[in-house]
């Protein structure tokens, strides 16, 4: 769909936003860390690139594979990151849903992803 076939909206009114897309099927269910960081990859700028990060890595937990990027060195290590920040994503073997964590440690972003999970569940 272009912009010329959406909907404006009412005048003085943001335009219309395109139609929502339901999901076509369900979530790949990745089986071991390759396909997870298939799946992962899809979340980061490209590795090596301007601005992206320069490693991915894969840390396969009971219930999912949390998917975390390494950054290049600043070349100043005293000053302040130019992006602060960051996120770790998550792949849940269960049923292959997609999450966004903080770029926390691995040991605490699954301890953060167990919890949220423990409190959809209950």
């Amino acid at each position: 769909m272009t912009d010329s076939d959406r909907p404006a909206g009412a005048p003085g009114l943001p335009p219309t936003p395109p139609p929502y897309r339901p999901q076509l099927g369900p979530n790949p269910l990745p089986t071991n860390e390759a396909e997870a960081l298939v799946i992962g990859r899809q979340h980061f700028p490209e590795v090596g690139s301007p601005g992206g990060p320069s490693e991915l890595y894969v840390h396969e937990f009971d219930i999912g594979y949390l998917i975390h990027a390494s950054w290049p060195a600043p070349e100043d290590p005293t000053a302040r990151p130019a992006e602060p920040g960051g996120t770790n994503v998550v792949i849940s073997k269960i049923d292959g849903e997609v999450s966004f964590l903080p770029n926390f440690p691995p040991e605490s972003a699954v301890e953060l992803y167990h919890s949220a999970r423990n409190r959809r569940v209950s």
